[in-house]
């Protein structure tokens, strides 16, 4: 890819670059997210004292951005963009999301344990620095339990649902064979093994850190699950807010449920043609039944999967790159994993500044889960890497002419993310990546099920009429629901359906995201007339890099 000459850093750049220092000062995971390594031994401040010390900082640069006039468009961009993200963020904190911060997927709970597989692993001043981490455990934890017995105090809490299970995952952490203990135990060099004072503190800091997990465990189980609400809907109100922080963009709720009504009855009925294709006269369960049983479309075991995982990204990335995008040599290298979790899910983690660490795809495979099938999981691959996650997150960390840090690594939304990757699903599907019937039945598997999450979300949340008039939405409905809706097993079900009620608004972003990606393509090409390319549609909006769907709309048609 050709980029931009260097650009001289503006008053708003160094205005960004200093609130990425802060946020590195203030959360050192972040820090080792984007590679930077100076605070990997320790963790931030997770009590309320650390949450009103980052608002008190967004508002000073909040009030920054408001006196630097922009020097060019990539400054109004920036501003516009972080302005609004950090307007959310103080928002939010007035809110007391932050008191509730708990659910079974994305909250401290699992944030803490998650960064360690994040840290580089190479050098002993590596495993110094992960011995150091395991023993703040404790403390950030400590930390955490302040800002949730807080929210005790005050009334905000989370639901007694996202207690109970989070509670349970933190019993597995606490495990004498738990992550820590297994973490500390397999810890070595390339070379060899560490020296014995280090793996020592390893082992040291993992009972810390274990131990701290389990005086998590013992709190949730007891005193907050007693005290926490039983109904899992939050309401129009913080849903909304919870809403526009997912996509950086507002939407009209209402019109958004009965567009996804519409949406899932269209999957529906695509996924009836296909299933006819794969099997005259079939049904969409009996299509999945035949495909079932087609031993060459399965995977045999976590290196089978792995190793297919691998060679279709890779395949993916030589015929795409220098025909439907330019992609920089620094982003052909995706690296496809299993997770060291068992919890389930697939998901992407970005390259470092200066992609010393590419971008990977992790897959954290269920316990008891030995087999695969190819035709339900190449459209994920396709989404994780490119043109998916990694494209779009691997091409802005490249854009270091253009784009400050901030831009590059921490700025976006899970609507423009997740909104992308859908997008690039169905792009592929265009480009015939997906012409075998089975495959793309795989791929309508996913939209179908993104779609439903979309009537799931917001009904569960709004309380909205069921579509048969019988009563509102509730947690039992959801769960029938789904079920009929995606062909998982019911432990799939359960978790997500547990994971959309304790993270409101996120799940319908994919779809909701994908919406207004196709959108603002339309409008663009209509904007463009004759002289409009893809190609040249999807390098201007990539080099945006991550932004709110509100700011990637207006910086796209001005």
């Amino acid at each position: 890819m050709t980029i931009d000459t260097q650009r001289t850093p503006t008053a708003i750049d160094r205005i960004a670059e200093d609130w990425v220092d802060t946020l590195v000062d203030l959360d050192p995971t972040v820090g080792t997210y984007i590679g930077r390594t100076e605070g990997d031994g320790r963790f931030g401040d997770y009590s309320p004292a650390g949450d009103e010390r980052r608002q008190l900082e967004a508002k000073k640069v909040i009030a920054l951005l408001d006196a630097a006039p922009p020097a060019d468009d990539v400054d109004v961009v920036t501003r516009t963009d972080l302005r609004s993200a950090l307007a959310l963020d103080v928002e939010s904190h007035e809110a007391g999301l932050a008191l509730r911060d708990l659910n079974v997927i994305a909250s401290p709970a699992q944030g803490i344990r998650e960064i360690f597989d994040l840290m580089p692993t190479t050098t002993v001043g590596d495993w110094e620095n992960i011995a150091a981490r395991l023993g703040s455990v404790p403390a950030a934890m400590d930390g955490y339990l302040q800002t949730l017995r807080e929210g005790m105090r005050q009334g905000i809490m989370p639901a007694r649902r996202q207690v109970r299970e989070v509670a349970t995952q933190a019993k597995r952490h606490a495990a004498n064979g738990g992550f820590f203990a297994r973490f500390a135990a397999e810890a070595s060099l390339e070379s060899g093994s560490l020296p014995a004072t280090l793996a020592t503190a390893l082992a040291t800091g993992a009972r810390a850190a274990a131990a701290a997990y389990g005086t998590l465990a013992e709190f949730l189980g007891g005193t907050l699950e007693g005290a926490a609400p039983e109904k899992d809907a939050i309401g129009r109100e913080l849903y909304a807010l919870h809403s526009r922080r997912f996509l950086g963009a507002t939407i009209d709720l209402d019109e958004t449920y009965e567009w996804g009504v519409e949406e899932l009855s269209r999957m529906v009925a695509e996924q009836e043609s296909v299933a006819d294709q794969i099997k005259p006269g079939a049904s969409v369960l009996e299509a999945i039944a035949h495909l079932d049983t087609d031993q060459s479309r399965k995977l045999h075991g976590t290196a089978a999967l792995q190793q297919w995982m691998q060679e279709t990204s890779d395949r993916a990335v030589a015929e795409l790159s220098g025909t439907q995008f330019d992609i920089p040599d620094e982003i052909k290298s995706l690296e496809c994993l299993i997770a060291p979790t068992q919890e389930g899910g697939i998901y992407y983690t970005g390259p470092t500044d200066d992609f010393s660490r590419p971008g990977r795809m992790w897959w954290s495979v269920p316990v008891g889960v030995t087999e695969f099938d190819t035709w339900r999981e190449l459209t994920t691959v396709y989404h994780e890497g490119i043109p998916g996650h990694h494209l779009q997150i691997g091409q802005a960390v490249h854009n270091r002419a253009k784009l400050n840090t901030w831009r590059r690594q921490l700025a976006g939304t899970s609507g423009h993310a997740e909104g992308w990757a859908l997008y690039a699903e169905r792009l592929m599907e265009q480009l015939g990546y997906l012409d075998d019937p089975a495959d793309r039945l795989g791929m309508l598997d996913g939209q179908r099920m993104r779609a439903a999450r979309v009537v799931l979300d917001i009904g569960v949340h709004l309380e909205k009429q069921l579509p048969d008039g019988s009563g509102p939405w509730t947690a039992d409905y959801a769960f029938d629901f789904l079920r009929r809706n995606v062909n998982m097993n019911d432990g799939f079900v359960k978790f997500e359906v547990n994971r959309y009620l304790g993270w409101p608004g996120q799940a319908p972003s994919y779809k909701v995201g994908q919406r207004i990606w196709e959108e603002l393509r339309d409008t663009y090409r209509e904007k463009e007339g004759a002289a409009f390319s893809i190609k040249d549609f999807h390098r201007k909006a990539l080099d945006l890099g991550g932004v709110g769907l509100d700011t990637l709309r207006s910086a796209m048609l001005g």
